[in-house]
């Protein structure tokens, strides 16, 4: 439990960082780093349980989507302000290095190894900022149907 709270803080940092040089405004620094943070953990549990990296980074990715998409709804700002510095933290760049590290020493089959679990991992945080941006936009389309049966009545 220790280790997780300090990834979680670990990953603030990260964040903002990212937020910082991204040229993020100062107001929504807290929220994007609150996005990144919660995304990692989201990682770290998922992997932790599941013990796949891919499968981690997609309900990373949806986390960091969800907490955009509300923080965006808050602050009345888009959603990538929020999603760019919360992602980079899930960005498999060890992963890429290892897979450049082990073509230069002709490592072919670590190389490929390395290199499909990277493109799986870059892959599954697509897909999952893809459904979670789907999602919403389907809750977003009930609720104003809803909403306009309401007036309707």
């Amino acid at each position: 439990m220790m280790n997780l709270v300090s990834q979680f803080v670990l990953a603030l940092f990260a964040t903002m960082g990212f937020a910082v040089i991204f040229r993020v405004p100062a107001r929504h620094i807290p929220a994007c780093v609150i996005v990144g943070a919660l995304g990692w953990v989201t990682y770290l549990i998922t992997d932790y349980n599941i013990d796949s990296p891919a499968i981690a980074c997609f309900f990373g990715a949806c986390m960091v989507g969800l907490c955009s998409a509300v923080s965006a709804h808050i602050f009345k700002e888009a959603m990538t302000i929020f999603i760019i510095p919360g992602i980079l933290c899930l960005v498999p760049g060890a992963n890429i290095f290892y897979t450049m590290e082990a073509l230069l020493r002709s490592d072919i089959e670590k190389m490929a190894e390395v290199g499909i679990q990277t493109i799986l991992m870059a892959g599954a945080i697509a897909m999952g900022l893809l459904a979670m941006g789907a999602v919403i936009n389907v809750v977003r389309a009930l609720l104003s149907k809803t909403i306009s049966i309401k007036d309707k009545l």
